[in-house]
Parts: C-alpha cells; structure tokens; sequence
C-alpha cells in the first residue's frame, strides 16, 4: 500500500497485507484509490475546480487512513481521521508520520456513526468506507448532517459492496464499480 500521487508520491504506508478480518481492516486498493482520485481531479466532479486542493478533509471508518492521506499528499488542507478500531488507530498514527503529516492531521478515536457536534469548521470533502453491507454509511452519513460536520456542497466519496441508500437532499454525481467495489459521489444540499 502506498500513495498514489501528489508530493508524497510513492510512500509506502504501514503494512496491511489482505487486511485484518478481527479488526475489519480492508484497506481500499492502491487501483481503487487512483481511480477515485481520477474519478475527483479529472471527472465530472473536477469541471467546478479541483475538489481535493485546499480541502477540509473527513475520513470516516478511516482503518489506515490512506485516503486522507492521498487526499493530503494532493494538496488537502487538512485531514480529521475517525476510527474506533485499536488496531486500525495504530496503523493510522504510524502512517500519519511515515507521511509526515502530524501537523495538518487529527484522529479521533470514535464511531463514525455517532460523532456528536462537531467542535470545528465544517469538511468539503468526505471519505465514507464502512464495513461493507451493514448500514453503516448511511448512519455516519445522518451523524455527519445532524452534528454539522459537512459543508454546503460537500462532496462525499462513499465505497460500499452495493448501492447506498441517498439521504434526501443529496446529489449522485457518479457511481463506478471496481471488482466487489462500488464507488459512490455524491454532493451535499447547498
């Protein structure tokens, strides 16, 4: 596992290997993660502006955290990273500083699923990869509106094994399968 591109190009992240089954760790592929990039920078997406440039980064079920992590090596602002896993927390702190990102990253150590209110300014770009085929995106997803945690317009990248239910008000901008993935893009209400 490595990120794909940007300033950080090339850096080899904390070991995974297929994943850790006990601690639902299924870090998205070097593959997926350059065509959601592609799909962000160069797609549909891209003709308003480069989504990823200066973005408040949230990366819920974050596992390793390479996707913030690439988001931040393609010229992010910052990353908040939220995992509830131990073991996933661990991978992610040694990544955040193989990647020397220690200064624009937070992580916070809870569910995805009940946030809270959020304490600070809201994201515009979101990662959503839940475990897959448990309802869980669409939970982070309500947790997200009703704490205030997304932007107006936020974009939300959400990777599930089938399609997702869409809150109301949400816009699907795109979908792409990738083998068991399904990559969905929506846009947040205005």
């Amino acid at each position: 596992m490595r990120i794909i591109g940007g300033s950080a190009r090339g850096l080899h992240l904390a070991p995974v290997g297929a994943g850790d089954a006990a601690a639902h760790l299924r870090p998205t592929s070097d593959r997926v993660r350059e065509a959601i990039f592609n799909l962000l920078i160069n797609g549909r997406v891209a003709q308003s502006g480069n989504p990823v440039s200066d973005a408040r980064v949230l990366d819920l079920f974050a596992g390793t955290g390479a996707l913030g992590l690439e988001a931040l090596s393609r010229g992010a602002a910052r990353a908040v990273f939220v995992e509830d896993g131990t073991t996933a927390r661990s991978l992610l702190r040694r990544n955040i500083t193989l990647m020397r990102a220690t200064d624009d990253t937070e992580l916070l150590a809870r569910d995805a699923t009940s946030l809270g209110r959020n304490p600070g300014a809201a994201f515009s770009l979101i990662f959503l990869d839940p475990p897959y085929g448990k309802g869980l995106g669409e939970r982070a997803l309500a947790a997200c509106v009703a704490g205030g945690w997304l932007a107006p317009g936020a974009l939300i990248v959400w990777e599930e094994s089938r399609p997702p239910t869409v809150p109301p008000g949400f816009d699907e901008i795109d979908q792409r399968k990738y083998g068991d993935t399904l990559i969905t893009l929506l846009k947040a209400p205005t």
